[in-house]
């Protein structure tokens, strides 16, 4: 079943006849057009992750003592960092929307080279200010690599490419911690080089993967599943369907990039141009309004599809305006996904800039300023694996119920050719196990912060990190498996929102630490979190 999310050869995966998109994650195919975009959304998020922290594991003792900075301004400069990010975000939703996720996510990767590049001239706490609040840029990229993702996998899959690109982007946050400290270990240990210009020195590392991937992401990669720019997408569907040709190109030629389902859909007619009305998908129904059949005339010969979701035409996705920004984020379903982001993600933040610190103060006698980070690594890391876990239990929760239909939601008017009643079942185990992961986190975040201070010690509050990080990520992946439903034709709006609403968490957490009295002390964030993770978890059952 798992297996089968995933295509570890080199065949191009099949792909949805109507909309291009792959129903399969080709994770080790850079060579075929989906296995590139997705090979590149999560490098591109690592570095630009990787970049966003270049200075926590080397601010805990280095970089203080070379600016003779203090606490305060550790923490200033980290919250300066999360603002600009949060302002990003804001802005990439609506600019993926009308200029596409590839231009957004290269133009982010480039910006951010800028204050990487300046970081080593800084000489004082307000230069730290300066860089860092202009270094978040590079956080934004998260924003263009979820609608870039969405864009190109199918919904049986959506969850788990969103989850497996942002969880292996997000482990970026391990990489600085583990990179930074070696490189300045070896520039000092190998090269001679003064602590105080070895730090300016291993700036340039993650500098050149970030030029070299936004070099890469600009020239190998397209916009669209389809082909073509992002502002030539249509939505006309007998453009997209490719009805007679069998490959889903429209082309009439047989040879598509991959593999298709054979077959005529439901309520199109390609031929007059007329198409049947259809009904857009939303976080608690899940229209069906078109299906794909195997035509019987060659029912011998079609492929068995099965495990496969029957295509439906594309909803194009649209520029935003005032009004539709307004109406999505005053929506239950988009404040569901901006607080339980805001608790998920926000923690992550918050605890990722301080975690070197706080192991040094947990057990300053045992630990240097590199082991410490090797041991804070971990939570980063471990985005490799539970990030995209959340994700792929979403789409398996998803498939799994999709298969019992319900009634359908009062408010919604079936489609005469729709044949089948609505199923909100998928959806809701979706949200479900987002709230799960947002309370499980929060109980193990509530533990952590309420060890007296005497007794902690690494072998207590490491076990405890990470549990906490497994679920805290594993709901990351789970909430960008349900965002693709919400407003399909405003992803990248939704995405935009949901994503700085992270952000603002991690201000607002960051906030709380920087007025905590010690690294050591954490009762008052975890508590606060704790709080929001259960009244988030009996809001979900609004309709």
């Amino acid at each position: 079943m798992v297996l089968s999310f995933f295509q570890f050869s080199f065949q191009p995966p099949p792909l949805n006849p109507v909309t291009k998109k792959a129903q399969k994650i080709p994770v080790f195919n850079p060579v075929d057009r989906h296995g590139r975009v997705f090979f590149f959304s999560w490098m591109g998020f690592m570095v630009a992750f990787w970049g966003w922290y270049t200075f926590p594991p080397l601010l805990t003792h280095t970089i203080t003592t070379s600016l003779h900075l203090t606490p305060s301004h550790l923490s200033t400069s980290t919250i300066l960092s999360l603002l600009s990010t949060l302002l990003i975000r804001l802005l990439s939703g609506p600019l993926c929307d009308t200029y596409g996720p590839r231009l957004v996510f290269a133009s982010i990767l480039f910006l951010g080279c800028i204050p990487l590049g300046l970081a080593p001239l800084i000489t004082n706490a307000t230069g730290l200010y300066v860089v860092r609040f202009f270094i978040g840029i590079l956080g934004g990229s998260f924003v263009p690599c979820q609608v870039w993702t969405t864009a190109w996998f199918d919904k049986n899959v959506v969850g788990t490419a969103n989850a497996f690109a942002g969880g292996w982007g997000n482990a970026g946050g391990g990489v600085t911690y583990f990179v930074m400290p070696a490189v300045f270990d070896g520039l000092v240990g190998r090269w001679g080089m003064g602590e105080g210009r070895a730090w300016r020195v291993s700036f340039v590392v993650p500098l050149g993967c970030l030029v070299v991937c936004g070099l890469g992401l600009v020239l190998l990669c397209e916009d669209r599943p389809e082909g073509g720019r992002w502002g030539e997408r249509v939505a006309v569907v007998e453009e997209t369907c490719g009805v007679g040709d069998g490959d889903g190109d429209g082309d009439g030629d047989g040879d598509g990039d991959g593999e298709v389902i054979e077959g005529v859909i439901e309520g199109v007619r390609p031929k007059d141009g007329t198409v049947t009305p259809t009904e857009k998908p939303t976080m608690d129904e899940e229209k069906r309004s078109t299906k794909a059949a195997i035509s019987s005339d060659n029912e011998s010969t079609a492929p068995n599809h099965t495990d496969i979701e029957r295509a439906s035409p594309p909803s194009p996705v649209q520029g935003p305006s005032a009004p539709s920004a307004t109406q999505i984020l005053l929506s239950p379903q988009t404040l569901f996904h901006i607080l339980t982001y805001f608790c998920s993600f926000g923690s992550e933040l918050a605890i990722n800039s301080i975690l070197s610190s706080y192991f040094l103060s947990v057990s300053p006698s045992s630990l240097t300023q590199t082991s410490a980070s090797n041991y804070a690594a971990i939570f980063g890391f471990l985005n490799f694996f539970t990030r995209p876990a959340g994700g792929l239990v979403s789409d398996l929760l998803y498939n799994l119920t999709s298969g019992s239909p319900s009634s359908p939601s009062p408010n919604v008017t079936p489609n005469a050719n729709q044949g089948n009643k609505t199923n909100t079942k998928p959806l809701w185990a979706r949200k479900l196990l987002i709230s799960l992961c947002c309370t499980l986190s929060g109980i193990f975040l509530l533990l952590l912060g309420l060890l007296p201070s005497p007794s902690s010690s690494l072998r207590t509050t490491l076990p405890l990190t990470i549990l906490s990080a497994i679920f805290l990520e594993a709901g990351n992946g789970a909430n960008f498996g349900l965002i693709p439903f919400v407003w399909p034709e405003r992803n990248g709006v939704v995405s935009g929102l949901t994503g700085a609403g992270g952000n603002l968490g991690g201000v607002v957490f960051a906030l709380v630490f920087r007025f905590v009295e010690g690294h050591g002390s954490r009762k008052g964030p975890l508590t606060l979190y704790h709080l929001l993770a259960v009244v988030l978890w009996a809001g979900t059952g609004y309709e």
